[in-house]
């Protein structure tokens, strides 16, 4: 294939609107441009010099570039829809042209447009309108909600990375999973992202808070209840039934009563239940996602979750680490959400100012990743246009933080200038005294501790070698050298 690559890469990476892949005749990715790998999941470095069908789960039948190398005939504006690295479900409008030499085709250029968002829109609307107002059997909308994919969580420490790892493992099977973290980590977001990367995909993910509602209610929302089984009482699906091939995420299991979590243990050993009021057992195929903001095994030996549900359900354990825990992820999620909110408020942000930084690195985040999402949408509710984040834009605990930091320094150094000044006094020590024999014991520990050596002696201290070899010599610690 005749092409100047390089030239072509340049050329098209310039178009940075649209996405740009460029295949020979047998499928071999030669030019693979930025925004293309963004909508894929992908790096670009890992895609040239692959199959694209070894990468991604094209439909044969449905590609366009797979039509226009068969065909030899353009494709203009071409809808495909398919999924991506993550497991995202993508619309794309193509552009699609042949490439020729000497009348026989050994490529094709395609030019991508992302349209996934309009479509998603654009299928919503109708479902609204199709769907009716006063059924007892309609989904509740907050219910049907499953935006979010594995390109939603945000952030590149390892362990954050080694979850994502283990999720998208277990969005490939239909086993139940149970999810592991603190308040605020966004265990929903991992739920949501194994559902949508899962075959069940297209079929309803339906979330449920346990602890927002009393056992009798939520037995009823579960199974669903039968006209005639109490006062008032009418066919109503359940969330098992409303879910029926798709995935039933539980928040809080633990406030579920013992007597609701033995109910839910037969369902997913039997895959059938009972409504309330009802006489038939219905059958369904549902994944249950567990989600718990407490250690299971403690929770049992507290009596609030039973120990053979536990088994059941954590098929596959995820644990989701905390934001204190997740080494260099704050930069990136402090980032990401002023890139939101400047934008939904229409405000222009400089960044955030360094005290803050280091204040952000040193908090705790008891409130994880939603409390910072929470602090910088406050923060730039309050600057000026222009400003960057300070201090003075913080909620009140993390000011407050600051100021009591501020006091335990001061306090430090008077102890610590206080010691000193007591220790000079008890030795009859000059200034120049003092500080010489306090550099003669911190040279003789960074020595003994690196076993004489000399370089890593310097790094230690801070110092250059050459610069620890003229103290050693000066201040004649030569022999510690050659013992």
């Amino acid at each position: 294939m005749c092409i100047d690559i390089d030239l072509l890469t340049k050329f098209l990476n310039d178009l940075n609107e649209e996405g740009i892949r460029v295949v020979d005749n047998d499928g071999k990715i030669l030019v693979y441009n930025e925004t293309m790998a963004k909508l894929e999941g992908l790096e670009v470095e890992e895609v040239l010099g692959k199959n694209l069908f070894d990468i991604l789960s094209f439909s044969k039948d449905k590609n366009t570039l797979l039509e226009v190398l068969k065909t030899g005939k353009p494709l203009i504006n071409e809808l495909q829809t398919y999924f991506n690295k993550n497991g995202k479900e993508i619309s794309t409008l193509n552009s699609t042209w042949p490439v020729k030499q000497n009348g026989q085709i050994v490529g094709a250029i395609e030019v991508a447009r992302d349209i996934t968002k309009i479509k998603e829109l654009t299928e919503e609307l109708l479902k609204l309108k199709e769907e009716p107002s006063n059924n007892g059997n309609r989904i509740v909308s907050k219910s049907k909600i499953k935006k979010y994919t594995f390109d939603d969580i945000i952030g590149k420490s390892l362990n954050l990375m080694y979850a994502k790892k283990l999720a998208l493992r277990a969005s490939k099977t239909s086993s139940n999973v149970l999810i592991i973290g603190e308040s605020g980590t966004g265990k929903e977001l991992f739920a949501q992202s194994i559902h949508n990367a899962s075959y069940r995909r297209h079929k309803p993910f339906i979330a449920e808070n346990c602890a927002a509602l009393p056992e009798s209610l939520l037995e009823g929302l579960l199974f669903g209840t039968a006209k005639g089984s109490f006062t008032g009482a009418v066919d109503r699906l359940g969330f098992f039934q409303q879910a029926d091939g798709g995935t039933l995420m539980l928040d809080e299991i633990n406030s579920m009563s013992l007597g609701l979590q033995s109910k839910l243990l037969r369902v997913m050993q039997e895959g059938s239940f009972r409504p309330i009021g009802g006489d038939k057992e219905i059958k369904v195929d549902v994944r249950i996602i567990a989600v718990t903001n407490d250690d299971p095994l403690k929770l049992i030996r507290e009596g609030k979750l039973r120990e053979d549900l536990f088994y059941r359900l954590s098929v596959v354990n995820l644990v989701i680490p905390p934001l204190r825990e997740r080494n260099g992820d704050i930069d990136i999620l402090t980032d990401y959400f002023i890139k939101i909110f400047k934008e939904k408020l229409g405000k222009s942000v400089k960044g955030i100012d360094n005290s803050v930084k280091q204040l952000f690195y040193r908090y705790k985040w008891p409130g994880n990743v939603r409390e910072l999402r929470h602090v910088i949408e406050g923060a730039i509710n309050l600057i000026k246009d222009g400003e960057k984040i300070g201090i003075q834009h913080l909620p009140f605990y993390l000011k407050s933080r600051v100021t009591n930091e501020n006091g335990k320094k001061d306090e430090s150094k008077r102890i610590c200038d206080n010691s000193v000044l007591q220790r000079m006094k008890e030795n009859k020590l000059s200034l120049d005294e003092y500080l010489k024999k306090a550099e003669e014991e911190l040279v003789m520990d960074a020595l003994k501790a690196t076993h004489g050596n000399i370089s890593k002696a310097a790094d230690i201290l801070g110092v250059t070698r050459q610069g620890l070899q003229y103290k050693i010599k000066k201040r004649l610690f030569a022999q510690i050298i050659n013992e």
